[in-house]
């Protein structure tokens, strides 16, 4: 990539936290696709790719904000990861760390003289709590507690941020399970190794949902945002076909050629999530299911809508178009 006029002449789509297992994701595909992008974040995506990389703290103005001026879309990404103790630093950061990003984005867009006509945001399903046994749709209830106080922010912080003239997207994110490309590859590639280990068997009771969504369909769904007008509002990014916890586990073995997976009790996850995994034994012990009204509605035809084919895509087959 040349420079900032040549980018916006092929459409250059700005992507704001970019520099992870989402945004490196989301950046070949709309590259292949032809367009130019720019991602912001602290430090340059590892490896590089067909990209630009501006630096920015997710909080301040700086001159990264120039790069939206008069590019096709924006999206943005950031937001510590939740895949962790929950500290009540990390907790603050969690908070932080997504209201700060949108709002500096949105007083960022206000000084431009061309801000980009199309905003995507990320959000997150956690937005509806953990209610058992029952399924989400954009219309349900929000939950109760820390994940969904924060999804609740984050969307009204969001609603804040984005022009009247801009047209908002957001979407309300599932576990995405997706390649390891050195950019971290998400949360399977840590599931993918307990599976080796032997540990990838049921959770506590097994029955709490596992929502998922391919990142292939991840990215189309952020292609439509930014392309079609009719796109707006929130919606649930996730397949169509949630499973329960050990369906997932069980499934995941398969792909991985690993017959057995050892149960885990909840008490034990309780005591070893945090002491050897380092993260919150309530991303393990707890889900919800969740399955878009407003894209089924809308038309939006799924890649990989069952989790057999995603993962012997993800684990065994050739890469998904892009």
């Amino acid at each position: 990539m040349t420079g900032a006029a040549d980018d916006r002449g092929r459409g250059l789509v700005v992507v704001a936290g970019g520099s992870g297992f989402l945004g490196v994701s989301l950046a070949t595909h709309l590259a292949a696709l032809g367009r130019s992008v720019v991602i912001l974040s602290r430090k340059p995506p590892r490896p590089s790719g067909p990209w630009r990389h501006v630096a920015w703290d997710g909080r301040t103005l700086g001159d990264w904000a120039r790069e939206l001026d008069g590019a096709s879309g924006l999206v943005n990404l950031a937001g510590r990861s939740v895949d962790c103790i929950k500290t009540p630093d990390h907790r603050d950061e969690i908070l932080r760390s997504r209201l700060e990003s949108t709002r500096v984005l949105g007083l960022a867009v206000r000084a431009l003289d061309a801000p980009p006509p199309v905003w995507a945001q990320m959000s997150t399903a956690h937005i509806y709590g953990d209610p058992p046994g029952l399924v989400c749709s954009e219309d349900s209830p929000f939950g109760l507690g820390l994940a969904p106080a924060v999804g609740r922010a984050w969307e009204e912080e969001f609603a804040r941020s984005v022009l009247p003239a801009q047209r908002p997207v957001a979407f309300r994110t599932s576990f995405v399970v997706g390649r390891d490309r050195g950019a971290g590859g998400g949360a399977l590639a840590r599931l993918r190794t307990l599976v080796r280990l032997g540990l990838g068997g049921r959770v506590g009771s097994g029955s709490q949902g596992m929502s998922w969504i391919h990142e292939a369909d991840m990215n189309r769904l952020f292609e439509r945002a930014l392309d079609d007008p009719a796109m707006r509002g929130a919606y649930i990014a996730s397949s169509p076909e949630p499973v329960p916890q050990r369906e997932f586990m069980r499934a995941l073995r398969r792909a991985v050629g690993v017959p057995i997976g050892l149960p885990a009790p909840a008490w034990l996850v309780r005591i070893g999530a945090p002491l050897v995994m380092r993260t919150d034994p309530e991303l393990a012990l707890y889900g919800r299911y969740v399955v878009s009204k407003r894209l089924e509605e809308e038309g939006f035809a799924f890649r990989f809508p069952g989790l057999d084919a995603a993962l012997a895509d993800l684990l065994g087959g050739p890469s998904p178009g892009r």
